[in-house]
């Protein structure tokens, strides 16, 4: 099949494996995973319960996925990345200087995902994309809105 024949859902998930196999890669080389680098990025903004995380997360964990959340956000506690009080977990100084370093390496490969794509195009694809999701029945509301980071 010609490369212009193929259909929007090769090329979707085409890119979604792709980018979770660099990210994946990138975050193994400093010990966490993504969802762990999500969660991290989520208590940016302040303190979270175990299911605060949990469900700010949830498009992002697929049912099949190993591991809880409980067991990710309990990995980085242990790496000294996050503290819990009271059931609350928040980042560490050496989890927000990790978090600047995972910073630098998400940079490299979104400008990498981007080379040759207009800021332009870029925009248009997003909001394509949005529409998309929209004409199949997605709301965008409070339990879909953006995780920081992502």
């Amino acid at each position: 099949m010609a490369t212009q024949e193929r259909p929007i859902g090769f090329w979707l998930k085409l890119l979604d494996q792709l980018v979770d196999e660099q990210f994946g890669a990138s975050f193994e080389e400093h010990g966490v995973t993504r969802r762990q680098w999500q969660m991290m990025n989520l208590l940016t903004n302040g303190p979270a319960s175990e299911k605060e995380l949990s469900d700010q997360l949830k498009p992002f964990f697929p049912a099949v996925e190993a591991g809880t959340s409980g067991e990710l956000i309990e990995e980085l506690a242990e790496s000294g990345w996050v503290a819990v009080s009271d059931g609350q977990y928040s980042l560490t100084d050496l989890g927000t200087r990790s978090l600047e370093n995972l910073r630098g390496a998400v940079e490299r490969i979104r400008d990498q995902l981007t080379v040759d794509v207009s800021e332009e195009e870029y925009a248009a694809l997003v909001s394509v994309m949005q529409r998309m999701a929209a004409n199949l029945g997605w709301k965008d509301g409070p339990e879909t809105q953006d995780t920081p980071g992502m």
